[in-house]
This record gives C-alpha cells, structure tokens and sequence, in this order.
C-alpha cells in the first residue's frame, strides 16, 4: 500500500508542476518553476530533505505573494515527503493545511487527489476506516467531476481494499466488482497485484477455496514480478490467513513467514529513509513556526503600507472636497430621504404580493386536500355502500330490468372517476410513501410507447419530509412534467435528484423541440409563473434553458429547512 501511495503523491505533484510568480525581485516566473521542479525531483529521488528544504523556500514566497492555489500546492509537497518516509501524522498535517488552500482556490483537481491520500491514511495507518472511507466518497466526487476516470478506479480500489480490511464484504463487492470489469481499462502494473489479492480476500469469505486460492497464487506471481514488495508482505499475510482457516497450517506458517520477513525488510528501508533526513524531522516544527511568522510580518507589512496610502490619499480627498461637499450636502440628503421612502414602499409593495402568492398557494393546497379526502370519505364511500346494497340486490333476482344493469355500471364507473380524481388531488402514494416513492410512480405512469421519462435519485428513497414540502415538490414536479407531455414532442425526458448542502437540487431535462429564451414571458403559457410563485414560497431558486430544437432544461434548488 505504501508503494501505491507513493505513486498517487507523486503524481499530483507532476500534475501541478506550473510556474508561480513571487512578489520577491529574487525570484522571477522562471524561477518558482525551476524550484518547484527541483523540489519534485528530489522527492522522486528520495531525497527528502532537499526537497523539503526547497518546498519550505517555495511555501514562503507562495505566502508572500497570497496565491491560495501555490500555497496548497506547496504545503502538498511537503505532506508527500512525509507520506514518503512513513511519518503519517506529519503528513497528514500537511495534507490537511494543503486541502484548506485547494479549496479556497477552487482547484478540483487537487481536491480530488488530497482526499484520496487523507483517506489513505485514516485507514491505513490511523485504522479509522469511516473516517477513511467518508474521505474516499469525496474524492470519487470530484474524480467524477473532472472526469479522471484513472483517479475512479484507484479510489474505488482503495475503499474496497478498506471495506475487506474490517469484514465489511458485502459493502466492498460492489467496488471489487467495478475494479474487476475496468481493471484492463484503467488499472497498471501497480494495481495487478492488489487486484488479485482482493480478489483471493472475498473469494475466501464466500468459501469458494478454488477460486480464492487461485487469485492468491496469482497475486504473489504479479507482486514478484513487478517489484511490489509491499503488496506482496499483504498478499502473504491474507494468504496465510486464508490456509489456516482451511487448516493447511504447513504452508500458512510459510506465508506468514514470508510476511514477516517482507515487512521487516520494509521497515529497514523505512528507517534508512528516515536516517537520511534526521536534521530536518527534528527542525520541521521550526520551520513551520518560521513560515508563519513570515506570512503574519508579511500581512502586517501590507497592512501598513496600504494604511499609510490611504491615510495620505483621505487627507488629500478631504482638503479638495471639503468646499463641493458643503455646496451638495443638502442636496443628496433630500434625494437620499425620497430613495428610501420609495424603497420602502417598494418592499411593502413586494410582501404584500408575496403574501398574496403565499395565501392562494397555501389556499389551493388546503381546498385540494379537503377536496380529496371529502371525495374519498364521504363521496367514494357513500357509492361503495350504494354499490354493496345493489350488488346484494343483483344476486337476490335472476330476472332484473336493464335499466338496473344499467344503473350498476354507471355507478361503478363514477366510484372509479370519483378515486382517480380523489388520488389526481392527494396521491395516496404520496402521503403514504413519500415525495421520492411517489415521484418514481409519476415518471413510470407518465411514460409511454413515444415519450420515456428516466428517473435518477441519489437520495435514500425512504427518506421523508415534511408534508407541505412534499405536496408542493411533488404539484410543481407534476406540472413540469405535463408541460413536457403538452408542449415539447419530446421523445426522452428525465427527472434526477440530489442533496447537497443541505439543499434538493432537481434537474428536468427533455429533448424536445425547446423554446426561445428571449422572447419568453413567465407570465404567459406553460403555467411557469405559477410553478416560479410556488418555489419562490418555498425560498428556492429557479433557472430555465432551452433552445430551439435542442429541447429544454430546468434546474430548481430548494432549502431542505423549509
């Protein structure tokens, strides 16, 4: 494993091998880069402390020129120095100062690799597997963002690898299954091996001996044969595991001796690391006290020369403006009070029609579902009960007029128009089950033979919220939809939801023929205006695309605190 995080750090640090500029005359474009890449290289040559002592000069004029994406990229070369010579605390100090300026930054792609090795080592050298694997997820997040498919596949091993760790199989099949199918596609010589052993772990825990035996045997062969001495010590170790449960106790012990004996190997070449770098492991504190020191001087320098100009440039401003202020005072105080007494009447204006909006909506809700449940409880059952005695009837007189016949099915058909309306008012799988329940069921009935609508939800489909917002999610929802079945000849529609941030974000698209932007109106057509009230109450946010002929997107944000 250590060899494979070897491998990730040094490639985030080719990945973001670009020139910075330093505020220091010392230090030109050209130079940061020849720095940066000298602090790389020496990394790659494990010579630790050069590259650390290079990485430290780079962090301080990173610092010094306020470059959040530098300064994350330089606190990142030194977390892979640590990471390097097995000191995880340190590195994950490191990783974690690095991850803060990544995303102040908003570099994805730094984001992506920083939490994969965070993850790395919470669960491979601190054992706090959730911890670790809660850092994996994110790191999928943006490997799915920036579409590094490589980056999916290493961390989809990792999380497998740590789910097999703690007997958690059955939560890791579904990640050794994708490593298994794209393990040609995005694996290498650095993944075989651990592939195979994975492999060998779940076969094992099925009992299927033939097969996990096989993919042990065929792990150690790969280990061997492209130098993964740290994988083949973990290969030995699961392998012995795996003889002794099936009582094979003589080629256990030679397994397990094979492990200890790798690992002890392992942990020389550790130590000589280390020794190369003694001075600046015990100095590394200071350095760190040294680097902010540096950034607060720097911040207090700025402070007092941008205080220093502007204290010149407010005296100077006063003494000219001083005489036009006097002449104008009077005047912007006048315009001032009629911008705010108009601004006020504006917002008075606003609430008022907000509250308007808010009261119809909350009105058509309350009439719908007093409306529903009068239909189902009164109504349905008043004709139900009708049905029941004349039933009854039916089967008491062989000979009946047609007019009787006539009257059953009438009033069977009005019982069954009275429960469609009654469900088309409340949906009974939407007060039983829930919004996400009853949107699949939506999307399933509206689909047909011409127009398919695909359903995506990421959210737990038992997961319930309150009743307001589940009605009016599921009513705004629906309208959308039956635009979509009015207006777009689409033939492919989709309706996808997530939580994020402690919002829903649902995302309707279709492939219909779409609408020009420009020239439309939400107080017109589509009943639009009325779904933009309904989410407005709700405090969201609504955004329409579309283009002719190249159909039509709607995204709607909402607060889940409503």
């Amino acid at each position: 494993m250590l060899v494979f995080r070897n491998f990730i750090t040094a490639f985030l640090i080719l990945l973001f091998c670009i020139p910075v500029t330093s505020q220091k005359k010392s230090f030109t474009k050209i130079e940061l880069l020849k720095l940066y890449n000298e602090a790389t290289g020496n990394l790659h040559k494990e010579n630790y402390e050069k590259s650390l002592i290079q990485a430290r000069l780079l962090l301080n004029h990173s610092l010094l020129s306020h470059d959040n994406n530098l300064i994350g990229k330089a606190y990142n070369i030194i977390a892979a120095n640590f990471d390097g010579i097995s000191e995880p605390e340190k590195a994950l100090f490191y990783y974690q100062k690095s991850l803060i300026y990544a995303e102040k930054s908003n570099d994805l792609e730094l984001q992506n690799w920083l939490y994969n090795n965070i993850g790395n080592i919470y669960c491979f050298d601190k054992n706090k597997y959730e911890k670790g694997v809660s850092y994996y997820i994110r790191s999928l997040y943006y490997s799915r963002a920036i579409k590094d498919s490589s980056q999916v596949f290493f961390t989809k091993l990792n999380i497998t690898w740590a789910y097999f760790d703690i007997g958690r199989f059955a939560e890791g099949y579904p990640y050794l299954n994708y490593i298994n199918k794209y393990k040609n596609k995005y694996g290498m010589k650095t993944t075989i091996a651990v592939t195979d052993m994975l492999n060998g772990m779940y076969y094992s825990y099925k009992k299927d001996n033939l097969k996990a035996d096989y993919y042990f045997k065929k792990g150690i062969r790969n280990a061997i044969k492209y130098d993964e001495k740290t994988d083949l010590s973990f290969i030995h170790q699961e392998y012995s595991k795996f003889l002794f449960k099936n009582k094979n106790f003589e080629t256990a012990y030679k397994n397990l001796s094979s492990y200890q004996r790798i690992t002890e190997e392992i942990s020389l070449e550790e130590k000589a690391r280390k020794a190369k770098i003694a001075g600046i492991n015990l100095e590394i504190d200071e350095y760190k006290r040294e680097i902010d020191k540096m950034g607060i001087e720097s911040k207090k320098r700025e402070k007092l020369f941008h205080s220093e100009s502007a204290r010149k440039n407010k005296m100077t401003t006063i003494i000219l403006s001083l005489f036009l202020i006097s002449l104008i005072l009077f005047y912007f105080f006048y315009q001032n009070t009629k911008l705010k007494q108009k601004n006020r009447i504006k917002d008075i204006q606003n609430k008022i029609h907000q509250n308007i909006i808010n009261a119809s909506i909350d009105g058509q809700e309350n009439e719908r579902k007093k409306i529903a449940l009068f239909l189902h409880d009164t109504i349905s059952a008043s004709l139900s009960s009708a049905g029941m005695h004349l039933n009854v009837f039916l089967s008491q007189h062989a000979s009946l007029p047609p007019e009787i016949t006539k009257t059953k099915l009438i009033l069977d058909e009005t019982h069954d128009k009275v429960r469609d309306l009654s469900h088309d008012l409340i949906p009974t799988l939407l007060a039983r089950f829930g919004l996400l329940y009853a949107l699949d069921d939506l999307c399933e009935k509206y689909s047909n033979s011409t127009l398919h609508f695909e359903y995506l939800n990421t959210i737990p489909i038992k997961k319930r919220y309150t009743e307001k917002f589940e009605t009016r999610l599921y009513f705004i929802i629906s309208e959308l939809l039956n635009n979509i079945i009015k207006h777009s000849e689409a033939s492919k529609a989709k309706v996808s939801l997530i939580e994020n941030n402690n919002e829903m974000i649902i995302e309707i698209t279709d492939n219909g023929k779409g609408f020009d932007i420009n020239k439309f109106n939400f107080v017109e057509g589509f009943g639009l205006n009325q779904i933009k009230a309904r989410i407005n109450n709700l405090n969201g946010q609504f955004d329409v695309k579309s283009k002719i002929n190249e159909g039509t997107s709607v995204m709607i944000s909402v607060p889940l605190n409503v």
